[in-house]
């Protein structure tokens, strides 16, 4: 028996920001947290986000958050959060943003300390219902944490843990492609990349889940098809609106678990790197364990919908990153070999790891860890 669940109200549309002031009345929000970053106060995009709810001006805000969110902007957001009388977070973004926003929503309703509700520790069975309100804004299409179950953050000891669980699932997600709109070309291909090894990663996942695996085939053909339209011309509405779209449609099938590429992306994360250039340079160097883990039938289906092969598909998602204008490898992103023995270990100790074909010991992850250091360069070969 295969337990299924979806959860999240989403409007989506160019202009779905109009909908915002509706959505606020109807979760009874008086005053909510408005949580984003200097940079889309900056560039303007935030305040297109918020153009259509009155007096947003005058709601606290939040937006020293970081690229990588960590615990102390959380707990310096929730500080914010308690002064000011707040019932609920606004969050507008990308990931960092929502994953905070809804680090916020948490602490303000959970007293225990961060590391209790870890997904590695069985945190889940501990995050209650009361979690505060979140109406969650993305401006990229990459993250799917408006309608996720999941948060990533940095806690205090400098190591990236994973929250999951079905109550921080925003109440409401507003996708306006429009306020992707702006994003430069390498943050598209970044983020879409990501969204695209969500569904790659589900889809390959062991736990059944049926509607899941139908919805992740068409996040890709839809990713590999409109992404790199988007990367070539941001001002491309439709390839906005499809990138939008499959990313949103890949976050509805994390909940079948991800897999090698986020298990080991995680450490890298620590470092303060791009999680979705990171996770575009390490997905091409996973292919050739997945195929001694998944069945042949179920990696023929992933290749397929990507006009590729199982024999050729690690080829032929390098050559979709090069397309994309991704680093090729490690090296080009600063990483210290040295240090790959213990990030073999964080990879394999992740929440990630357990819902990946295979679960992947140690030694595999500093494999893998090693073969990115390099641009990949020689075809899989099915054993």
């Amino acid at each position: 028996m295969a337990f299924i669940q979806y959860i999240g109200r989403i409007q989506f549309d160019d202009g779905a920001r109009q909908t915002l002031p509706a959505e606020v009345a109807r979760l009874g929000l008086e005053r909510p947290l408005i949580i984003s970053d200097r940079g889309l106060q900056a560039n303007g995009v935030l305040a297109k986000a918020l153009e259509f709810l009155t007096g947003w001006e005058a709601l606290p805000t939040f937006l020293d958050v970081p690229s990588n969110p960590t615990e102390a902007a959380a707990r310096a957001a929730l500080d914010l959060y308690r002064s000011e009388g707040c019932d609920g977070v606004i969050a507008i973004g990308g990931g960092s943003p929502m994953d905070c926003g809804k680090a916020v929503a948490l602490l303000a309703t959970h007293d225990q300390p961060l590391e209790v509700y870890l997904a590695k520790s069985g945190g889940e069975a501990r995050i209650t219902r009361d979690v505060a309100p979140v109406i969650a804004m993305p401006t990229t299409a990459g993250t799917g944490s408006e309608i996720g179950r999941g948060a990533g953050l940095t806690l205090a000891n400098g190591e990236k843990e994973v929250f999951l669980s079905p109550n921080l699932v925003p109440r409401v997600a507003i996708c306006d492609p429009e306020l992707t709109h702006g994003l430069p070309p390498h943050l598209t291909a970044a983020t879409g990349i990501d969204a695209f090894t969500h569904a790659f990663e589900a889809f390959l996942s062991p736990a059944v889940n049926p509607p899941a695996d139908a919805i992740a085939l068409e996040a890709l053909r839809r990713m590999h098809a409109w992404l790199p339209r988007a990367v070539a011309d941001g001002r491309n509405a439709q390839a906005r609106a499809n990138v939008m779209m499959a990313a949103l449609e890949a976050a509805m099938t994390t909940w079948k678990g991800l897999g090698l590429t986020h298990a080991l992306s995680m450490p890298f994360d620590d470092l303060g790197l791009h999680h979705g250039t990171v996770v575009g340079v390490l997905l091409p160097h996973t292919i050739d364990f997945l195929t001694e883990a998944v069945p042949i039938e179920r990696l023929a289906a992933a290749s397929e919908a990507l006009g590729s092969t199982p024999a050729t598909l690690a080829i032929d998602l390098a050559a979709f990153t090069e397309q994309l204008g991704l680093p090729s490898d490690l090296t080009a992103l600063g990483v210290d070999p040295r240090s790959l023995a213990d990030y073999g270990v964080l990879a394999a100790g992740s929440a990630f790891n357990r819902t990946a074909p295979g679960q992947a010991s140690a030694a595999d992850y500093e494999r893998m860890a090693r073969s990115a250091m390099t641009p990949f360069g020689r075809q899989v070969v099915l054993r």
